[in-house]
């Protein structure tokens, strides 16, 4: 599984030169934590970033020093976070997503928690709000993105739908990652299946396959490789002009384009979007609770809310928390995407995952 919604394209763009993350991780203490210590420590994956101002800011009002420990991509950070939850590597999981929320919860990875303004947090995004197991932190939408100068090129009019994306004229142009492997992959899988129902959905993936779509491991491979609207899809020389991503890879595009150009050279097909939401939560065995409260609350502050955007490529969940200008340009999020309730993902995602393996990978 990798790294969930647009953080993935930060950590790319590192690979690519084109971007520096902000350190996230202040020298932890001579303390390993626990009651009364003043370090608090956040279990993230491997894409978590905040502005070094921000976390400074937090660690001088609250007098924690804030020790990040970046444990893989979502899926694996998740996995390993609950073979351990008996004797927590930290204080605070931020990076379970609701493609995995149910695991977690299930696992009793975390304990109860109503952070401090909580209030802000659109009530939508709250999907365990009887028992504030964890809180929202973010969102995003998966989506199919197109290379505009290839469709222009071809004088053909970009996919709009899941079903555009069967049709002939769109034949061998789609790349999409596994959905056993990768965040994104599973987002599609289960964007197909809330718009085709459990029914319906594995005869989409027949036509998608017969109609050449190309899988591969992960995201990166997908968007920086295969892909030839992005700059390292331009670089690899690829020649897939339809990726499975991220509404807000577009305007990742434009940032970190150096010189920028005036438009965006990719666009969303906003009839393929899949919502994800992120949440972060106090581990059940957290040695210093009070630390990992105050961190949580934090996350949900309109200061960090604001700072995230630019750092992880995802939107805040906090009412009126400002978004960067290129966003509302470039990367609007989708009016409506396919979403589907945390137990309906538990109850199938397994088989789902092993039914498509067998359908498109065999």
């Amino acid at each position: 599984m990798h790294t969930t919604h647009t953080r993935a394209f930060v950590a790319a763009a590192v690979g690519l030169g084109l971007v520096t993350l902000s350190a996230c991780s202040s020298s932890p203490s001579s303390s390993d934590g626990g009651a009364g210590s003043k370090t608090v420590t956040l279990v993230s994956h491997d894409s978590w970033a905040v502005s070094k101002n921000v976390l400074k800011d937090f660690e001088k009002r609250s007098g924690y020093q804030v020790r990040v420990l970046k444990d893989g991509d979502a899926g694996q950070a998740v996995n390993k976070a609950i073979l351990t939850k008996d004797n927590p590597q930290g204080d605070v999981f931020f990076g379970v997503d609701n493609t995995l929320l149910s695991r977690a919860l299930d696992n009793g990875l975390f304990q109860p928690y109503t952070a401090k303004g909580l209030g802000t947090v659109g009530t939508a995004y709250q999907l365990d709000a009887a028992k504030h197991r964890v809180t929202p932190i973010d969102y995003g939408d998966i989506c199919v993105n197109y290379d505009k100068a290839y469709f222009s090129k071809h004088k053909l009019t970009p996919p709009t739908s899941y079903a555009d994306l069967v049709e002939p004229q769109y034949k061998n142009l789609l790349v999409t990652e596994n959905a056993s492997t990768s965040s994104p992959g599973l987002g599609f899988l289960l964007g197909s299946a809330a718009q085709y129902g459990d029914g319906g959905w594995p005869d989409y993936w027949k036509k998608l396959k017969a109609n050449g779509v190309k899988v591969v491991d992960g995201w990166e491979q997908a968007y920086n490789e295969e892909f030839s609207g992005s700059a390292g899809g331009r670089k690899a020389g690829g020649d897939r002009p339809l990726v499975v991503s991220y509404a807000s890879s577009p305007p990742a595009e434009v940032i970190y384009a150096d010189p920028k150009p005036s438009t965006a050279p990719t666009g969303v097909a906003t009839g393929t979007c899949f919502r994800q939401i992120e949440f972060a939560g106090l581990l059940s065995n957290a040695r210093n609770t009070e630390g990992g409260k105050a961190l949580i609350d934090f996350l949900v502050s309109k200061e960090f809310q604001e700072d995230m955007p630019l750092n992880m490529f995802v939107y805040p969940v906090v009412k009126g928390a400002a978004v960067p200008a290129e966003f509302t340009e470039y990367g609007p999020a989708a009016k409506d995407p396919e979403t589907m309730a945390p137990d309906r993902i538990a109850a199938n995602r397994d088989q789902w995952v092993k039914t498509w393996t067998s359908l498109v990978l065999r």
